[in-house]
């Protein structure tokens, strides 16, 4: 077995660029634009990260059921991300779930994508 990351790359689809940009941006304290040039269709890279595991928003068809879930780092506590998340127009569905490597909430965006909010525990 490989020390490979497990997931490549992941996408979320939204239905309007602009407020999903906005709503990312002030959950997770992101400086992200819709870049139309990286590729086909416009997209915003989550924290302008193009790196390993990374994702970007697309335009596209959220899932009727919120689709798949991606879990997304938060820069501050889980408490202060979800506050936010609620306040930017996003719903959060979970009481906090604690794991060894943090704890996060079940939440979902303006457009209905499941989306995790994740706190790492202190190293």
């Amino acid at each position: 077995m490989t020390n490979q990351t497990i997931i490549a790359w992941s996408e979320i689809p939204v239905t309007d660029m602009d407020r999903a940009v906005a709503f990312y941006n002030t959950v997770f304290g992101y400086e992200m634009t819709i870049d139309t040039t990286a590729g086909p269709i416009p997209m915003a890279v989550l924290g302008n990260a193009m790196t390993a595991g990374g994702a970007h928003l697309y335009p596209g068809k959220p899932a009727a059921d919120g689709g798949n879930t991606v879990h997304i780092t938060l820069p501050d506590s889980l408490e202060a991300g979800a506050d936010r998340l609620r306040a930017a127009g996003g719903e959060v569905l979970s009481q906090p779930v604690e794991i060894p490597a943090g704890r996060f909430v079940y939440a979902k965006d303006p457009d209905g994508n499941s989306i995790g909010l994740f706190e790492p525990k202190a190293a």
